[in-house]
C-alpha cells in the first residue's frame, strides 16, 4: 500500500509540473540551448495571493504612504505567508547574517548599552512554534559586533565572525551542541577593519571583506584548517577591480565571487568608487596554500543602473551555473540621490541580477528578480514619498537571498530593507515568479535597544527585514509527508518561523512547487 501510494503521488507530482511547464523551456540544457538566451527583465509576476491574506495595496513590494501613516502597516501583511512560532528579544540587526546550524540560529544585535544580552543571540529552534534563546556570544569584540561577517560553514560546522570595522576574528565550534556553540579560536588581524566575509566552500578559509573597499584596500585571508588555531595568512592588495563586499566561493574554493560596490559619480578615494557588478576571482594559489599566492581576474561584469552590490549567490539548475546579485541601494545612492537616479534611467533601488557563469570568462545578466518598486519607470512616483520620522528615507532594496538548495532549486527567499521577504519560483531561473510574501508588523517607535533600525525619537513604519532567510524541512501539519518552513530575521520582529498557507499549499502551484522542495 505505501509503495502504490508513493506511485500516485509521483505520478500525479509529475502531472502538475508537466502542466506548469509544458510550454517552457525548462529541461535540462544539455545541448547548450540556452547558451545565448535571455529572460525576463522587467519586475517579475506578482504572486497570487489567498483571499485570507492581508497584501499590501500599492506597486509591488511597496508600504504606501497612507499604509504607513494611518498606522495600516502597523498590522503587517502577508501573501501565502504566516507566523508559526517567534523570538524578539531585544530586537535585531537583520542584516548582520543571520546564520544558521542544525536547529540553532545566530541573530546578530545592535550592541547598544542599553541592550541587557548583547551579542550574538544563539536561538533554539527545535519547537519551532516556541524558539528560545540558550546563550548569547558577548565573549569576544568579533561577537559584540560582528556587522555582516555572522557566517557559519555547514560542512565543518563552524561559526565565522569578524569585528565590525575592527582587528578581532573568532571562530566557534558549533558541532555537538549548536544552541551552546564552543569558542574555538579569537585573533587579532593586522589592519584589518571588517565589514562583511565569508567562507571558502570547505571551510578552511575565511576571508574578511573591509570597511574601506575602495582602491589599495585590503582583503585578510584567514586559515582555519585548526580552527582551535585559527591563523592570519596575509592580506591581499587590491589596485583595481574585484574588491568584495560580501564573499562567496565555487565547491572547489578556486573562484570568489566579488560584488565590488559601486556609486554613481563616487570619488576616487571612495570605498564605493569604480563600477559596479561582479568580479570573478581566481584564489586557486590560496586554495592550494601556494608559497607567494596571487589572486587574479577571471572575468567582471559591471552595470550601471544599481550601486553597492553585495552578495553572488552561486547555483546549479539544469545543466547551466549561475550566480544571483543583490544589491542595497539601487541608484539612489549616487550623487544627486533619487532624482537624479531618476533623471539618468537608473533603478531607484537595489534588485536582483540572475547571471548565467556557464562560461566564467563571459558573465551574462539573463533575467532579473526585480519588483515593481525597483522598475526605473516607477522611479518619480518615489519622489515624494516622505521619510521616515527621524530616521531617513525608505529604501527598498533587496539586501539578501538564499535558496532552497544550491542544485536545482525551486525557491529563492530574498530579504530586504523595505519591500519584507520575498519568495520567488526561480525553477525556470529565466523567468522567477513571485509566490509570497512577509511584511512584518512596523516597530512604529517600541523600545529595541538590539534593533538595527531603533534609535529613541525615529519613528519605524515597515520592518526592515535585509538578512538571510532559510529553508528548513518539517514533519507537516497533518503527520503526512514533510513541509517547509522559512526562517527570518527582522530588525523589529526579531527571529521568526513562517510557513506556506493551507490555502497557497492547496493551489496548483503551491502543491507542485512544495511537493518539489520537501521531495529532495
Amino acid at each position: 500500500m505505501l509503495c502504490f501510494r508513493a506511485i500516485l503521488f509521483a505520478i500525479s507530482t509529475g502531472l502538475l509540473l508537466g502542466l506548469l511547464f509544458s510550454n517552457s523551456t525548462f529541461a535540462a540544457d544539455a545541448g547548450g540551448k540556452r547558451a545565448n538566451e535571455i529572460g525576463s527583465m522587467g519586475p517579475v509576476p506578482k504572486a497570487q495571493c489567498g483571499a485570507s491574506n492581508r497584501t499590501e495595496s500599492g506597486l509591488q513590494g511597496q508600504t504606501t504612504s497612507k499604509e504607513r501613516a494611518s498606522g495600516d502597516s502597523e498590522r503587517g501583511y502577508n501573501c501565502n505567508l504566516e507566523l508559526v512560532g517567534q523570538f524578539r528579544g531585544e530586537g535585531a540587526f537583520s542584516q548582520d547574517g543571520p546564520s544558521y546550524f542544525g536547529h540553532c540560529a545566530y541573530m546578530a544585535t545592535e550592541n547598544n548599552p542599553r541592550q541587557a544580552h548583547p551579542g550574538i543571540v544563539v536561538i533554539d529552534v527545535s519547537n519551532p512554534k516556541n524558539p528560545q534563546a540558550t546563550a548569547y556570544l558577548a565573549d569576544t569584540p568579533a561577537g559584540l559586533s560582528p556587522h555582516e561577517s555572522n557566517k557559519v560553514n555547514e560542512a565543518r560546522g563552524l561559526l565565522g565572525l569578524a569585528q565590525s570595522d575592527g582587528p578581532n576574528f573568532a571562530v566557534y565550534d558549533l558541532n555537538g551542541d549548536c544552541a551552546h556553540p564552543r569558542l574555538a579560536s579569537s585573533i587579532t588581524v593586522p589592519k584589518s577593519f571588517g565589514h562583511m566575509s565569508g567562507w571558502a566552500d570547505d571551510g578552511k578559509t575565511y576571508y574578511i571583506g573591509q570597511q574601506f573597499r575602495g582602491v589599495g584596500g585590503i582583503l585578510p585571508i584567514i586559515d582555519v584548517t585548526n580552527p582551535n588555531n585559527a591563523k592570519w595568512l596575509f592580506s591581499w592588495t587590491f589596485t583595481g577591480d574585484g574588491r568584495p563586499h560580501d564573499v562567496s566561493t565555487n565547491k572547489d574554493g578556486t573562484r570568489l565571487y566579488a560584488g565590488q560596490p559601486g556609486n554613481f559619480g563616487a570619488p576616487p578615494d571612495n570605498s564605493s568608487f569604480g563600477p559596479d557588478g561582479l568580479v570573478i576571482l581566481d584564489v586557486s594559489d590560496i586554495q592550494s596554500r601556494r608559497p607567494n599566492p596571487q589572486i587574479r581576474i577571471v572575468s567582471k561584469l559591471f552595470w550601471d543602473d544599481q550601486g553597492q552590490a553585495e552578495q553572488i549567490l552561486p547555483f546549479f539548475s539544469h545543466g547551466r551555473s549561475y550566480l544571483i546579485s543583490t544589491d542595497e541601494s539601487g541608484g539612489q545612492a549616487g550623487v544627486g540621490r533619487l532624482a537624479a537616479a531618476c533623471a539618468r534611467g537608473a533603478s531607484p533601488y537595489g534588485y536582483s541580477n540572475v547571471i548565467d557563469i556557464t562560461d566564467e570568462t563571459n558573465p551574462r545578466i539573463v533575467s532579473k528578480i526585480m519588483l515593481e518598486v525597483h522598475d526605473p519607470k516607477n522611479c518619480t512616483k518615489f519622489l515624494a514619498e516622505p521619510p521616515e520620522a527621524g530616521g531617513g528615507p525608505l529604501d527598498y532594496s533587496t539586501e539578501r537571498c538564499a535558496l532552497d538548495r544550491p542544485i536545482n532549486p525551486t525557491m529563492a527567499a530574498c530579504g530586504s530593507r523595505g519591500t519584507g521577504t520575498r519568495v520567488y519560483d526561480i525553477r525556470d531561473p529565466l523567468h522567477p515568479v513571485e509566490i509570497a510574501y512577509w511584511k512584518g508588523p512596523a516597530p512604529r517607535k517600541a523600545f529595541l535597544p538590539g534593533s538595527g533600525s531603533w534609535s529613541p525619537g525615529v519613528d519605524r513604519t515597515v520592518e526592515k527585514q535585509a538578512g538571510l532567510a532559510r529553508f528548513v524541512k518539517v514533519p507537516a501539519a497533518d503527520g503526512k509527508g514533510q513541509e517547509l518552513n522559512l526562517w527570518i530575521v527582522g530588525d523589529a520582529g526579531g527571529f521568526q518561523v513562517l510557513r506556506f498557507t493551507d490555502g497557497y499549499l492547496q493551489t496548483q502551484r503551491g502543491k507542485a512547487i512544495v511537493a518539489e522542495a520537501a521531495a529532495e
